[in-house]
């Protein structure tokens, strides 16, 4: 699928019930390091169904979700709609649909990797006031735990797009370059989650890379998958460490 902004329209359940939140002291960390007050309004660039937009929502904050992909963002009107503040745009980092000067914060969660740099530097600079914040979140998996070491070498053996989605990682470097920052602050914290067969299994068909029932190569990750489980799982279930660099 080359058009990365459609890769979730079918997963869209699973990516609800079985992706990872973002650890509740990052709003700490951004009243404490950005002077994050409960008026300063947050565009979400690439919102999804809104898991990091909520946080700013329970602060108090306005709160823009900028989001492509129609299913995606439905889901997102649907599970937000308690929150008066928060306002659903169609659109994309690289043509966001906000006046200029028009948020103190642009954050993404899980989605920088997706856009296009130079037009997401511009629009990033146009939309924000003078002083405003970029923040960029990602739950990277811990591989240095055994089970999680094991599941990265079965999804690199078996999903040939696993490589492609996985090689847009970015690294600091990459991102101050890209931004063009003169230095910016970086917080890391830890963050689980635990499931049985059923929810590791929806975990995996989560992610853009993993095919979906009938497609190609579904059947055998899924048997891959009920073996790797089977090798690791403690009392019916295992935990998925990850590392939330921010």
């Amino acid at each position: 699928m080359n058009d990365p902004t459609q890769r979730f329209s079918d997963r869209v359940d699973d990516y609800i019930r079985y992706r990872p939140d973002y650890p509740s002291a990052l709003i700490a960390l951004l009243e404490q390091q950005c002077g994050l007050g409960r008026d300063a309004v947050v565009a979400d660039i690439g919102s999804g169904t809104g898991k990091l937009a909520e946080h700013f929502l329970r602060h108090g904050n306005p709160v823009y979700g900028v989001e492509p992909n129609r299913a995606m963002r439905q889901a997102a009107e649907s599970l937000l709609r308690q929150y008066p503040h928060f306002t659903s745009l169609d659109g994309r980092a690289e043509a966001i649909p906000l006046p200029a000067a028009s948020v103190d914060f642009v954050v993404a969660g899980q989605a920088y990797h997706w856009f296009e740099p130079e037009p997401t530097r511009t629009e990033f600079a146009r939309i924000l006031k003078a002083g405003g914040w970029v923040v960029l979140a990602w739950n990277e998996r811990d591989a240095s735990a055994p089970f999680l070491a094991d599941y990265e070498q079965m999804l690199a053996s078996l999903l040939p797009d696993y490589a492609t989605v996985t090689h847009k990682r970015l690294n600091d470097d990459q991102l101050q370059a890209q931004l063009g920052l003169k230095s910016f602050h970086k917080a890391v914290f830890s963050f689980r989650q635990t499931f049985d067969f059923r929810g590791l299994k929806g975990r995996t068909l989560s992610s853009s890379y993993s095919p979906q029932p009938g497609q190609p190569g579904h059947d055998e990750l899924i048997a891959a998958l009920g073996k790797l489980f089977e090798r690791h799982q403690q009392n019916g279930v295992v935990d998925f460490d990850y590392v939330t660099n921010v």
